[in-house]
């Protein structure tokens, strides 16, 4: 039997919401073992003077506890 587990992190990047993605998953990945899916829970931007300054993505982290 096998017990799995789900955080919510939060990651932002100046590029894209792809690269915040993949950010938190790396950033996460040093802490947590046995990473087995995330799911996009929210995008948001930030805006300053009409122009994106930066994206921001809520994920579910799943992880199988050893």
């Amino acid at each position: 039997m096998s017990v799995a587990k789900t955080i919510e992190i939060t990651a932002t990047s100046r590029k894209s919401f792809d690269d915040a993605m993949r950010g938190g998953l790396k950033t996460a990945g040093k802490t947590l073992k046995n990473i087995q899916g995330a799911w996009i829970q929210d995008q948001e931007v930030v805006v300053a003077a009409s122009k994106i300054t930066e994206y921001r993505v809520r994920t579910r982290v799943t992880f199988v506890l050893e």
